[in-house]
């Protein structure tokens, strides 16, 4: 690659897994309607829906990101609507629908592994992302991709300090790192405040958790991509 912009020294790219390379929070929304469904003798669909995001907001310190925690937090919110009257075969079913999340197939997104061939290439691909280790190892075995990442960080959170650690590990000062991800407040705006390189792919639905208001990303320098395969593009412009 011919490399004359703004990205030619980059050594480093870093790319979030889920939402980004494969399909993950639509299962999530997906298990939310179930557990709805399931708790609909206790509470309308919209108070279920609010309770259980309170619910995971307070168990992040305890449980950390995934879906471990997540049916956790399905669990306990159920105790708690029903005032501990549910009954088991309502908590197997919850138990149940976090096992079909871990089970599911990976789905990668639109030119992940044509994107990742050619990146390899040229750069140090290394995975960055929050969740549970063995689920998202498992995700990445499943995946077909972990020959083409140097290795996989899985952090408990995705700030600026975690961040500046990584790069430290690295040994590349931020000039050299550019990090790909769907999320602004986890996989962009605070590698722009380190000063290193950030991409931002969208994807369609977004944990409340992961969203950020207009004036948060106002005069912060970032790239918007519709998909993977459009980086490649980005780098080689010149």
């Amino acid at each position: 690659m011919s490399l004359k912009n703004e990205y030619q020294h980059i050594k480093v790219i870093g790319f979030d897994a889920d939402d980004t390379l494969w399909v993950n929070e639509t299962y999530f929304r997906e298990a939310e309607l179930e557990v709805a469904k399931l708790l609909a003798p206790y509470e309308t669909a919209n108070k279920i829906d609010q309770e259980l995001f309170k619910m995971e907001i307070k168990n992040l310190p305890l449980y950390g990101y995934g879906v471990k925690g997540f049916v956790l937090s399905m669990v306990e919110m159920a105790l708690e609507l029903s005032n501990n009257s549910v009954s088991n075969a309502t908590i197997a079913s919850i138990l149940d629908i976090g096992k079909d999340m871990i089970n599911k197939p990976v789905e990668l997104l639109h030119g992940v592994e044509e994107t990742l061939k050619i990146l390899a290439q040229d750069y140090r691909l290394i995975l960055v992302t929050k969740g549970d280790l063995l689920d998202q190892e498992r995700k990445l075995q499943k995946s077909g991709l972990s020959s083409y990442f140097h290795h996989i960080e899985v952090v408990s959170e995705k700030e600026e300090g975690d961040y500046s650690k990584l790069l430290n590990h690295l040994d590349i000062k931020p000039s050299e790192f550019l990090m790909v991800g769907n999320s602004l407040k986890s996989d962009i705006l605070p590698l722009v405040n380190l000063k290193a390189k950030a991409i931002h792919v969208p994807f369609h639905t977004t944990w409340i958790h992961e969203q950020v208001s207009e004036t948060e990303t106002q005069h912060k320098t970032y790239k918007t991509v519709n998909s993977l395969p459009e980086i490649i593009q980005v780098l080689t412009e010149q």
